[in-house]
């Protein structure tokens, strides 16, 4: 068995087989799982939207420039379409002018609706809830399944190893290499990427790297059955502007949040019944839909550095430790352009054209931003 890699990426979830698919085309590349199966946290609990006005600076930039992937990915990437269009709606009710006043300042591309326009759009919306709203036509829902697996089929393509059931119980230096002992055995590299989302701090414990403070925040989803409506999965995705609620059509059912953001301990999460008692009640204050039974629910981690932007990049204190956290709610519809970003820094290349173009400032992803 290969014990010895060019890099070891930490976390086989979306943003661990990404890079790993880009790195793997010209360097040795193994993936080290905790889990038994990859995409087992985050990725694998996503709402599945590309929503291109959603996010911090940084995360606008790589969702932008990640578009042409999704709706043209390469050849042979997925059996199907990444991508389908679904419209946002975006409802201002009253008290939240100035959130829709700062909404406004960091968009592109909108449509004001009336209430008359929302209410055509979503019909189960109550005509007095929100005075404006604004249509974005260039979101759509991502088939998340698809684009991890399309990722790791490129992966193991170009040669690299998948490890499951793998945690890193130690890392140390030795000489001019990393090494990590797992289940599977211990093994040797010149650079680590740490992809391991809510856990990130605790892998740089391990390593005896100090931690950049990562906030795992816990999101609770519950679905709903919708009757009397044939034809509700064309609906958009609705949320408020102040972010207290959001809805979305998804698999035949209605998926409602209260868009919580409580901090938790990196756990296997799980939802919470009072954040989706309020993310339902607000659901029923907005719309004529009454709310008698959940379907299903489930949680989800989203995590966040102190700043809200992502880390990519090497840690200025250690030779070869390389993050790769911090990407928020916002990790699957940025994946495409900041996994190019992350592995052309970790090649120490320069950054794609097209993020640049698309607005990215290197500075706001650093982890030397952290270290001050």
């Amino acid at each position: 068995m290969q014990t010895e890699f060019d890099f070891i990426v930490i976390g086989a979830g979306i943003a661990g087989a990404s890079v790993a698919a880009h790195l793997a085309s010209s360097a040795n590349v193994a993936i080290f799982e905790m889990e038994d199966r990859a995409a087992y946290h985050t990725t694998g609990r996503s709402a599945a939207s590309y929503e291109p006005n959603y996010g911090p600076k940084p995360m606008l930039a790589f969702t932008r420039a990640s578009e042409n992937f999704f709706k043209s990915p390469p050849e042979g990437f997925a059996e199907a379409a990444l991508f389908s269009t679904r419209g946002s709606l975006v409802l201002e009710p009253m008290q939240q002018e100035e959130q829709g006043k700062a909404y406004l300042s960091s968009t592109t591309n909108l449509i004001e609706l009336g209430p008359s326009e929302m209410l055509k759009l979503l019909p189960i919306l109550r005509p007095n809830y929100a005075r404006r709203g604004f249509l974005d036509s260039s979101t759509g829902d991502l088939d998340v399944d698809l684009i991890h697996r399309g990722y790791l089929k490129l992966f193991r393509a170009h040669g690299g190893k998948l490890f499951l059931n793998a945690p890193a119980q130690k890392i140390w230096r030795e000489a001019q290499n990393w090494c990590l002992s797992t289940p599977q055995g211990d093994f040797k590299t010149k650079t680590i990427i740490n992809a391991a989302g809510a856990w990130g701090d605790e892998v740089a414990k391990i390593a005896g790297i100090k931690p950049i403070g990562l906030i795992p925040k816990r999101r609770s989803i519950g679905v709903i059955p919708i009757q009397g409506y044939p034809d509700f999965m064309s609906w958009p995705f609705a949320v408020d502007v102040a972010e207290t609620w959001y809805a979305k059509p998804q698999s035949g059912k209605m998926i409602v949040s209260s868009a919580d953001a409580t901090p938790v301990e990196p756990h296997d999460a799980y939802a919470d019944d009072m954040a989706i008692a309020e993310g339902v009640e607000r659901f029923m204050n907005a719309t004529t839909i009454e709310v008698t039974r959940l379907d299903h629910s489930w949680g989800g981690l989203r995590t966040f550095a102190p700043d809200g932007s992502p880390v990519i990049g090497f840690d200025p204190s250690t030779e070869g430790f390389f993050w790769l956290v911090g990407q928020g709610g916002y990790g699957i519809q940025s994946a495409p352009a900041l996994s190019r970003t992350a592995a052309a820094l970790a090649l120490r290349m320069p950054i794609p054209d097209d993020v640049l173009a698309a607005g990215l400032d290197v500075t706001h992803i650093h982890p030397e931003r952290l270290r001050a």
